[in-house]
């Protein structure tokens, strides 16, 4: 199979680049495959996509490039087929419009594959008669404007498929978005298995990744350790990533006292080494559209306390055998249960060794194959669907034919 991936840029850091390389490299295994990026900022990727991946742009938006299109004044005029109400629409423009259009109208794929609602719906309504054109969904629909959710109503109908990433907002899609015709799974983000030793549950270290955001509420967490800490001053808590949050987060680790406990350790990559340092991992959003850093963290051996929330983390953590799950926003259970870990060694290491073995199952080997029969199976029908309409074309050219023939034999007075 030839597979294009439809991206809004190859070359960042964020989730959906990693988890699209993660599935490309494994499918490029036995596949062509190609990431198509709308947008280049800088020279070389952020991430790997491997070696059987090609990665190419769409517009080159490097400054100091000779190629440098940001000053085109088509890059000026509004997007009109990438929807408006999808967050990114500003980035979005008339020349975005007709590069995305001139690469699909030719594009040579068997399967292409977009990876926000944008995208999707460029391909739904640009792509070549041919393809089998699958749409990738990395948020929830639930977390979608209304105004978004109304133009996925109007559009998804032309996809062949839309794949979430938790059973939960598949449930959502086949209920409320009613796709006739539109085959929805849930097919979960990869996380390949790490370079590093597993965590032996020997590090008094309760770890955390991720965007310094709101719907992370770190501030729970925080105050969530503090509870736990004043009984096992010996522990701390460390906490990866970058965001807005950073200053409010800060005034609350010292207005709590806890400038020796916990530590905003900023972003590092790869992730994994961290974790491995741990013996407990720790989210507590208020919302995951899937949850890949608890899968990270399980992956490395670190059982994971999480909050019960919507989409993802119920369907990752297995609580009381790879992990705990408690009420979202309950600060007295997350502390309970990171206490309930710190203090049996026992228990926080038979669950680290079975986080390793449930967490296998989003190895990319194994998503990558549950891709592939949702292509093949796309593309049996679809060719089934091909020969149906060639043959009711032959079936009335057929038809035609005979009619002519027989007017012919009737104005001959019967005669041949």
């Amino acid at each position: 199979m030839h597979i294009s991936f439809l991206i809004n840029s190859g070359y960042g850091m964020g989730g959906t680049i990693r988890t699209t390389f993660n599935l490309a490299r494994t499918l490029a295994e036995a596949h062509d495959v190609e990431v198509v990026s709308v947008f280049r900022y800088r020279d070389r990727p952020f991430f790997d996509p491997g070696p059987g991946v090609r990665l190419r742009s769409l517009i080159d938006l490097r400054k100091d490039s000779p190629g440098y299109e940001g000053d085109d004044p088509e890059h000026a005029l509004p997007a009109r087929v990438f929807p408006a109400a999808d967050g990114c629409h500003p980035q979005y423009s008339a020349l975005t419009d007709r590069r995305i259009g001139a690469h699909l109208a030719r594009t040579k794929a068997d399967i292409v594959i977009g990876t926000r609602p944008g995208l999707n719906a460029h391909i739904a309504r640009q792509t070549r008669r041919g393809p089998v054109r699958l749409g990738q969904e990395h948020l929830t629909l639930a977390t979608h404007p209304a105004r978004l959710k109304l133009m996925l109503r109007d559009t998804y109908p032309r996809l062949d498929a839309v794949t979430t990433v938790t059973e939960a907002d598949a449930r959502d899609y086949r209920r409320l978005l009613r796709l006739p015709g539109v085959r929805v799974e849930a097919l979960p983000n990869s996380v390949p298995e790490p370079d590093v030793s597993p965590a032996d549950g020997s590090g008094k270290w309760v770890v955390a990744a991720g965007r310094l955001a709101p719907a992370k509420r770190y501030d729970l967490l925080i105050r969530a350790f503090g509870m736990a800490v004043a009984e096992r001053p010996d522990w701390g808590l460390r906490i990866y990533g970058s965001g807005r949050m950073y200053d409010k987060l800060r005034a609350l680790i010292d207005e709590l006292g806890l400038y020796n406990h916990v530590f905003l350790m900023g972003p590092a990559h790869p992730i994994e080494a961290e974790w491995a340092k741990g013996s407990i991992g720790a989210v507590t959003s208020s919302l995951e559209s899937f949850g890949m850093t608890i899968v990270e963290a399980m992956r490395c051996g670190l059982p994971v306390v999480a909050t019960d929330c919507p989409h993802g983390p119920g369907e990752i953590i297995r609580s009381g055998v790879d992990g705990q799950l408690v009420p979202s926003g309950d600060v007295a259970a997350i502390s309970a249960a990171l206490l309930g870990l710190m203090n049996d060694d026992a228990l926080r290491r038979r669950m680290g060794k079975a986080a390793i073995t449930s967490a296998a199952r989003f190895d990319p080997a194994r998503v990558g194959a549950r891709y592939e029969e949702l292509m093949t199976a796309l593309l049996t029908r679809r060719g089934s669907t091909l020969r149906r309409a060639r043959g009711a074309l032959l079936g009335g050219a057929y038809a035609a034919k005979d009619a002519l023939v027989g007017t012919e034999f009737a104005l001959h007075g019967g005669r041949p």
